[in-house]
């Protein structure tokens, strides 16, 4: 059997999969059409605890909560004409409002948008970064990320901009960016910026004098400490990072990146930042131009990877034989999921067993991959209403499919309660909880207790 066909082979057994019943912990569902029938938008374990509408479609980026109960805040960026973020206050889930808002200045002349937040703590104080993608011509176009320091929240007043982060050299901001502790202590950004993922001291930039904040125009590149190269190969797509997370590697010590783009998909060390050193491609998968969201489990034994096309599934790949120096290549999934082959599954959240996908017209879905090889739904809820596979009212000479690039973008866990938040294009802000899913830690799962949540007051190594 080629490789090709293996992969196909796999896609339908899972289909089959998932529509049978279990006799485990977790019931397998069968999750309905899309959009689905009238009283089958979720399933029965899923619950909405609260929807805000948050104003025009297609307005609406991506998501970020704070892991600190004592800190009930959620993010959401906006894009088009209402360019910033919302801060929604959680504290009574069911019961979720916006708080603050923050727009740029002179959004009106502003092509573009905001796109991917992220929230971190550091000596005492809490910041969110912003990332935006401006279009030459535009005001701040070089601009990839702001920085706020979000201390005094839900004080609206106490809320203040420290430093926009620009890269003249790049210039188009920053699509994606991920926040992450480093064994080393330091708080570091890391976002997609040409042919790199380009790193940031947030140290530097949060603790400046006078002196410095007066330099900083001239010395852009003060706060800048690393470069995560794309590996180059032949007939490559693309030349830059689209997303990319990193994380603490418990048998190894090590801080390990995993960056999709290119031609597919990469691991590396990256314990010694000025020395990146490459641990595993994924190249030559049926299938894959290029590598678009990439979330590795808890134990870096396996990683979920995203295409951006329609009717692509999420794939599971196990990294063991690159990792153990068996092959020099993954070229293969060995387990594949899908909520609707005629959709595209997004962003996602591993919290192991399960993973959360945002999966544009298909909503939030959850699926279990305790046996990675044939994952399976578990619960779902479809947050997006509109026209599906809408073909007429988008874009289609590209080698995107943009007649399904609407509904959720973004997801995120709160791992102290289980508690899931989703963006969505156009229909706004969804909390949500699953039945059964209390709160996470890899301890209670078996697995180290590594996920997107970082630990910001003791760092990785001590997890």
């Amino acid at each position: 059997m080629n490789i090709y066909a293996r992969d196909i082979t796999l896609l339908l057994a899972t289909l089959i999969f998932v529509t049978t019943s279990a006799a485990g912990q977790t019931q397998k569902i069968e999750t309905p059409s899309h959009p689905p029938p009238p009283g089958e938008r979720g399933s029965a374990n899923m619950k909405v605890l609260s929807h805000i509408p948050l104003g025009e479609a297609l307005t609406i980026a991506d998501v970020d909560i704070e892991q600190n109960m004592d800190r009930p805040y959620a993010y959401v960026a906006r894009r088009g004409g209402e360019i910033g973020f919302d801060v929604i206050d959680l504290e009574d889930p069911s019961n979720a409002k916006v708080i603050y808002k923050w727009r740029i200045e002179n959004p009106e002349l502003h092509q573009g948008g905001a796109m991917d937040g992220r929230y971190f703590a550091h000596e005492g104080r809490n910041y969110f970064v912003q990332s935006f993608q401006f279009r030459q011509g535009s005001p701040n176009a070089n601009v990839g990320a702001i920085v706020f320091d979000v201390t005094g929240l839900p004080d609206q007043s106490k809320v203040f901009e420290v430093e926009r982060i620009s890269q003249s050299d790049t210039p188009g901001g920053f699509h994606n960016i991920f926040v992450y502790k480093h064994s080393t202590g330091k708080p570091l950004l890391f976002a997609t910026s040409g042919q790199y993922s380009k790193v940031f001291d947030l140290d530097i930039v949060v603790n400046q004098s006078e002196t410095e904040i007066e330099q900083r125009v001239e010395n852009e590149n003060r706060a800048l400490v690393g470069r995560i190269p794309v590996p180059q190969s032949e007939d490559m797509w693309s030349r830059g990072y689209h997303d990319f997370y990193v994380g603490y590697h418990q048998e190894t010590g090590q801080d390990r990146f995993y960056g999709g783009g290119g031609s597919g998909y990469y691991v590396f060390n990256i314990t010694d930042l000025a020395e990146p050193e490459v641990l595993v491609t994924i190249l030559g998968v049926p299938g894959v131009r290029w590598g678009h969201t990439f979330t590795p489990t808890p134990d870096g034994r396996y990683a979920i990877g995203e295409t951006e096309w329609q009717y692509q599934p999420l794939r599971i790949f196990d990294l063991k034989p690159a990792l153990d120096g068996e092959v020099d290549n993954i070229d293969h999934a060995i387990g594949v999921w899908h909520s609707d082959w005629k959709t595209l599954a997004h962003n996602h959240e591993v919290r192991w067993p399960y993973v959360f996908v945002s999966g544009y017209e298909t909503g939030l879905s959850v699926f279990s991959m305790e046996d990675p090889t044939r994952p399976y739904t578990v619960a779902y809820y479809d947050t997006y209403d509109g026209p599906h596979n809408d073909r007429e009212a988008r874009r289609i000479n590209s080698p995107y499919t943009w007649g399904i690039y609407n509904g959720a973008w973004g997801v995120d866990v709160r791992n102290a309660d289980g508690l899931i938040v989703v963006s969505d294009m156009t229909t706004g802000f969804w909390a949500l909880k699953m039945d059964g899913f209390n709160g996470w830690s890899g301890e209670a799962f078996g697995v180290p207790d590594v996920s997107s949540a970082q630990d910001w007051e003791n760092g990785p190594s001590n997890k």
